[in-house]
């Protein structure tokens, strides 16, 4: 028996293991180290029942919140932020974000490719995130585009002739994970 198809073979195998292995492990990794984290933002001895003592907090507030006693606390709330400047700008900011994620104003859902530079071919993947932009003074004919980064949660926003967009028949989940990943995730069909 040849040594060298040999040791390609099992060179072959021990990278077909790596690409199976890897990717489940850090996966696993990093969803332990979230829930470990998680857990201990509420220090309980008994392992997970600071996690699950968090998750039934989380739901009481948001049904608190769809119920009638949600709005004179949000009203304080707010009334009490409108006098602190700094905190009040960094609340609104999350808040809109929270809400562009999971909330009912779901912002990331227009995927678009962006030409960069009008006489260039650069194009990158982002999200139109808002058409008018006239409370900000920019005129018509330009539009927000929000442009993720890969391999973070971190992207910029860019304002851009609305020529520069050309929008994409795809879903705005698979485009997030195929910009997120890199470009190396598979659009599903």
């Amino acid at each position: 028996m040849n040594p060298r198809p040999f040791g390609r073979l099992l060179l072959g195998y021990f990278f077909r293991g790596l690409l199976l292995v890897v990717p489940v492990a850090i996966l696993i990794y990093v969803l332990y180290q979230t829930l470990t984290y998680l857990d201990g933002l509420i220090p309980i001895e008994i392992p997970g029942l600071g996690l699950l003592t968090l998750l039934v907090g989380l739901t009481i507030f948001g049904w608190l919140g769809s119920t009638f006693l949600y709005a004179p606390i949000a009203d304080f709330g707010e009334e009490v932020l409108k006098r602190i400047p700094f905190l009040k700008t960094i609340y609104d900011a999350l808040k809109d974000l929270m809400e562009a994620l999971v909330g009912s104003k779901k912002k990331f859902d227009r995927p678009v490719l962006v030409k960069i530079v009008q006489d260039s071919s650069l194009e990158k993947l982002g999200f139109i995130t808002a058409d008018d932009l006239s409370h900000l003074g920019v005129g018509a004919g330009k539009v927000a585009v929000y442009l993720p980064h890969s391999f973070a949660w971190s992207g910029n926003l860019y304002i851009v002739p609305v020529e520069n967009v050309t929008p994409l028949d795809a879903k705005a989940a698979e485009v997030m994970k195929f910009i997120v990943s890199g470009g190396v995730a598979h659009m599903d069909e």
